[in-house]
């Protein structure tokens, strides 16, 4: 079975309907043939999307339930003092925030593949893939 890292991207794509990632991302998440784990933070991050970007504060409670699913399947990582002092100088190399590097290194330190829809910062530097599909 496999086992991956999801950031919040992958998330919101999949309760994004207009997401261009909005299928595989949905997929993913309702699959049982993959172990699915996050970290701690995606919590901030989905509320924060729901609230200010999309407007929704009605997504908060299925969003946050989402990653409670996740915490019973593969885990929410906690983003540790150590974990976020290599994320910033994941961060600072690869030119991105503290919050994706910490994706990327907590990913790495589980020895998991990290899966996001951002294209941008993650997915084009090499440090995770898109969901498939």
């Amino acid at each position: 079975m496999t086992a991956l890292l999801l950031d919040a991207s992958v998330l919101l794509a999949a309760f994004d309907s207009d997401d261009a990632h909005h299928g595989p991302a949905r997929a993913l998440l309702e699959g049982d043939e993959t172990t699915l784990a996050t970290l701690d933070l995606t919590r901030y991050e989905v509320a924060n999307v729901a609230v200010r970007g999309w407007r929704a504060p009605e997504l908060v409670a299925p969003l946050l339930a989402a990653i409670d699913r996740l915490a019973d399947d593969g885990g929410v990582l906690t983003s540790t003092g150590p974990l976020l002092t290599r994320a910033a100088e994941l961060a600072e190399c690869h030119s991105i925030s503290v919050y994706d590097a910490a994706y990327a290194t907590a990913a790495a330190d589980a020895g998991l593949r990290l899966v996001s829809c951002d294209e941008r910062d993650l997915v084009s530097k090499g440090l995770a893939t898109l969901p498939p599909g």
